[in-house]
């Protein structure tokens, strides 16, 4: 399960980058027609996948599928960690 939600992310993150490429050409191409929406659409679609993408770590953090595995970050103060 921690596999297909971290392939998710590299998705999503990937599906960001693709509309931000889409949306340059856009901007390039339509050169301030205002008959023309693709930008606006392409900005709508990188909201919406943002925010899936937030989510999607939201969710992957509150249940413990996410999280860091830092040798320096023992915990809180007072905790003991124990090595496996």
């Amino acid at each position: 399960m921690v596999v297909l939600l971290k392939v998710l992310i590299i998705g999503f993150m990937v599906a960001l980058v693709a509309s931000l490429g889409s949306g340059l050409y856009f901007l390039m191409a339509d050169q301030g027609n205002k008959e023309k929406r693709r930008l606006v659409t392409s900005l709508g679609i990188r909201l919406a996948l943002a925010s899936g993408l937030i989510l999607v770590i939201i969710y992957g953090v509150a249940t413990g599928q996410l999280g860091h595995k830092n040798p320096w970050d023992a915990g809180p103060e007072g905790t003991v960690f124990q090595q496996p």
